[in-house]
């Protein structure tokens, strides 16, 4: 449950970093003020590691992506008590956002850092990392992009190589 005072402060952040589908496809030169590479992260939880990559790299834009209202509002906090102008957040699916708002060939990178593995062969379907969904990714990013994706469960991470190998737009290095 939230305060007053937590609602406030998430939906202020969220008046000045969040992005919506409402002006799609983003322009980040726009979004952003500035000419500079752009990297989205899916799922960033609550934060921590995404705050520390844009205070330690000002000269690169980042995207947040998180459909988990405590993380962003965890995030926004920070956002807003470091004034970071570097980064920005989607309070939404990323599906949506790569598919409907994001250009073509416009980002520098994509992290995905420990997505739910859903264990259970039933729940298989609900995984982030589909052959899809991969592709999707790939198209939007730059020439020389990346995609970089983190778990700490093998059979995970053997199920996340066995959907993005037959991507030809991205290669496993």
């Amino acid at each position: 449950r939230c305060g007053v005072r937590q609602n406030l402060s998430y939906l202020y952040g969220l008046c000045h970093y969040g992005l919506t589908d409402q002006f799609a496809p983003w322009c980040f030169e726009t979004i952003f003020d500035r000419q500079a590479d752009t990297i989205v992260e899916i799922g960033f939880g609550m934060g921590q590691s995404l705050i520390e990559m844009a205070q330690n790299n000002p000269d690169k834009n980042y995207i947040g992506m998180e459909v988990h209202r405590p993380g962003i509002g965890q995030l926004l906090s920070e956002v807003l008590r470091l004034g970071l102008q570097n980064l920005r957040v989607v309070p939404f699916d990323a599906m949506l956002a790569f598919k409907k708002c994001i250009p073509a060939g416009s980002l520098a990178g994509i992290q995905i850092y420990f997505p739910d593995p859903w264990p259970k062969k039933r729940h298989h379907k609900r995984r982030l990392i589909q052959t899809a969904f991969v592709e999707v990714l790939a198209q939007a990013l730059k020439p020389e992009g990346y995609l970089h994706c983190a778990t700490d469960w093998a059979p995970y991470a053997e199920f996340m190589l066995e959907q993005i190998t037959p991507c030809q737009l991205l290669k496993n290095t």
